[in-house]
């Protein structure tokens, strides 16, 4: 009996011991968690005032509030530190801890870019892109193109999968295809190329760079992203007649990158904070951007501008366009088989998920008209 009460006393104290002691490491674990509180240096690839770059701000916030004070991004706007297009590089160079921007502003380093971004349209939305890039085998590639390939020292993913853009800004009312034929015309990555196949001399520029661009005569058009952001910056100044639709860049989204010896001294947990913040703030600001958006296209058309449906024959003739510039970049001697694999791999998950997407949806058109009478647009 005594060495049974023995036992039970020993029992007891180890019991109450190994609480104490548990006690003790659960009240020191989130003292130690936040004495290592990191900061990440993020810069924009956005202008300031440019509703791209608040979506940057978002996430930033997110990551933030999330960390409970263990982690926090430092967010600096676009030429903080390092000029818009330069984001990638000086992220990969530990100059920037990360960059809120996208692919197309690093395309001219290898086309292959612009394919997570300003692709071919194979009837995929921004939100089916999305679907690819992270259940399709889209993250992989990505990967493989940033780490091995380019030898970039970052780590990235996606967040704001944005709704189709414009097609632009015109001084004239477009007839058909021939009009672009000749055009001073700016846009980025592969759009570039299914531009000039139409017959236009593209211009690659960052979006402050657009409007002094069009007042000294160096283009004539352009497209930048959204009413929001193209009235921000003052395009319904320069040019009268804006275009809504287009195939140039159906799909694109925001490009979230880190330096990669930055992000694998992380914890675990801080490493899926920022990867979840993304995916979490991608659904706030798609929401917001509607909102935004569609508000700041009624104050366009209040100021006068001629706000038109891109005419079915240009459409077509994009579409011809990007059949010739995806048969050149595949048939690269370089660039070609990585290219020539992600676009198998985007026409097989889109030739799926497309279909489904566009015989499911409903007519939303005929649904809008029911209520508000004829569209005119």
């Amino acid at each position: 009996m005594a060495k049974n009460e023995g036992s039970a006393t020993t029992t007891r104290r180890k019991f109450l011991g190994g609480a104490a002691v548990a006690g003790v490491a659960t009240i020191a674990m989130p003292q130690v968690s936040r004495a290592q509180t990191v900061t990440l240096k993020m810069q924009s690839g956005f202008g300031a005032t440019d509703p791209l770059n608040e979506f940057g701000v978002n996430y930033a916030k997110q990551v933030n509030e999330m960390s409970g004070g263990r982690l926090k991004i430092d967010y600096l706007n676009a030429g903080a530190v390092v000029k818009f297009f330069s984001v990638m590089d000086a992220t990969s160079q530990g100059v920037l801890d990360g960059a809120w921007s996208v692919p197309a502003y690093w395309y001219g380093k290898h086309r292959g870019a612009s394919l997570f971004g300003t692709g071919p349209c194979y009837g995929q939305t921004a939100s089916n892109f999305m679907s690819w890039f992270y259940y399709g085998g889209g993250q992989a590639f990505y990967d493989e193109l940033t780490q091995k390939i380019m030898k970039f020292n970052v780590q990235g993913f996606y967040a704001f999968a944005m709704p189709t853009q414009p097609l632009g800004w015109f001084k004239k009312e477009l007839k058909g295809p021939d009009d672009f034929k000749g055009l001073k015309y700016r846009t980025v990555g592969l759009a570039s190329n299914v531009m000039q196949a139409m017959g236009a001399s593209v211009a690659q520029l960052p979006g402050p760079e657009i409007l002094p661009a069009m007042e000294k005569g160096v283009i004539e058009a352009f497209e930048y992203n959204n009413p929001t952001s193209d009235m921000r910056f003052g395009a319904q100044d320069v040019a009268k007649y804006y275009y809504l639709g287009s195939y140039h860049q159906a799909s694109e989204a925001i490009e979230v990158v880190y330096n990669k010896s930055k992000w694998d001294g992380l914890g675990k947990e801080q490493q899926q904070i920022l990867k979840f913040a993304a995916m979490s703030s991608n659904s706030d600001n798609i929401w917001h951007a509607w909102d935004m958006y569609s508000k700041d296209l009624e104050v366009l058309q209040s100021k006068g501008i001629i706000v038109k449906r891109t005419p079915e024959s240009i459409f077509k003739a994009q579409l011809t366009a990007w059949d010739k510039v995806v048969t050149e970049i595949s048939s690269d001697a370089n660039q070609g088989p990585f290219i020539k694999k992600v676009l198998e791999s985007q026409k097989a998950f889109f030739k799926r998920v497309a279909f489904y997407n566009i015989n499911n949806e409903a007519d939303y058109k005929s649904a809008w008209e029911h209520y508000f009478g004829p569209m005119k647009v």
